[in-house]
């Protein structure tokens, strides 16, 4: 039974902020589960339209009883400045997720997207080490995944960008941390590849494609897409089609949500897949 969600004037807040906002569930996931601990806190969605970003964010962090952000497209790379320290792993990445605030009220930040991902595809029984991963989008997101595949150790990456700058500097930042692995950008796809990735905001929008020209699919491509939808995306129906195991939005949220409730909330523990006091 799930535990009744309460507010009072002592309730602490967390909130995700994105632009837009209302496709999260992240609300819902994350206040619960604070419930379920006992804590008395609560997870609300702000959407902050891009072009008020750098005016809204240092009011939001400045609420006295706001503890914790998490960040959504397209504000990963720019919610960085508004840490004062990060994870070596957002350093490298040059993005973030989620904002703790500690006790001395300054703000520790990491990213736990690509390691959403990667437990997600493991939960369902992926093999990862040593595919050759064709990814789409070098942003906060893309990086972050694309390092933690490299960790994971796949055997190549391919970065398709819309931005060839970007794609570039983050293969040349995974080859300085990675060296052993197998890292470039590309301007297409790759003739073979038994992974691929969709780590773009493409198919979060009706009327949207594919985010690059994937022609048919062998059945043993694992297909990955970051977009959280009510129904399979574009890139996920292409899997379908083709008869492709894939990873899903949905299923890389659920893979991080016991990492951020840890980093938001170092004084609970993990009990049994739960949060407990």
């Amino acid at each position: 039974m799930t535990a009744a969600i309460r507010m009072t004037g002592a309730t602490r807040l967390y909130a995700i902020v994105g632009d837009p906002i209302a496709q999260v569930r992240s609300p819902e996931v994350f206040s619960e589960r604070f419930a379920a601990a006992g804590a008395n806190a609560v997870m609300i969605p702000v959407h902050v339209p891009a072009a008020q970003f750098d005016a809204v964010i240092p009011a939001l962090l400045a609420l006295g009883n706001l503890d914790g952000l998490l960040v959504t497209v397209p504000f990963k790379a720019r919610m960085l400045s508004f840490a004062t320290r990060v994870s070596p792993a957002a350093a490298c990445i040059g993005a973030i997720n989620a904002l703790r605030r500690e006790a001395d009220g300054s703000w520790s930040g990491d990213m736990f997207d690509g390691a959403g991902f990667v437990r997600g595809a493991l939960a369902k029984g992926e093999r990862l080490r040593g595919r050759n991963v064709l990814q789409f989008g070098a942003g906060g997101a893309g990086s972050a995944i694309a390092c933690a595949l490299v960790g994971e150790g796949v055997g190549s990456i391919r970065l398709v960008d819309a931005d060839p700058a970007r794609s570039a500097a983050l293969a040349a930042a995974l080859t300085n941390s990675f060296p052993g692995c197998d890292v470039a950008a590309a301007s297409a796809p790759p003739a073979a590849f038994d992974m691929v990735v969709n780590a773009t905001p493409v198919g979060m929008r009706p009327g949207d494609g594919l985010p690059g020209d994937l022609g048919a699919l062998a059945p043993g491509v694992l297909v990955g897409d970051v977009i959280i939808a009510e129904g399979p995306t574009p890139m996920i129906r292409h899997a379908q089609q083709h008869g492709c195991n894939w990873v899903n939005g949905r299923d890389m949220h659920a893979g991080q949500i016991d990492a951020i409730l840890g980093f938001f909330a170092p004084g609970l523990r993990l009990a049994g897949g739960q949060i407990a006091a």
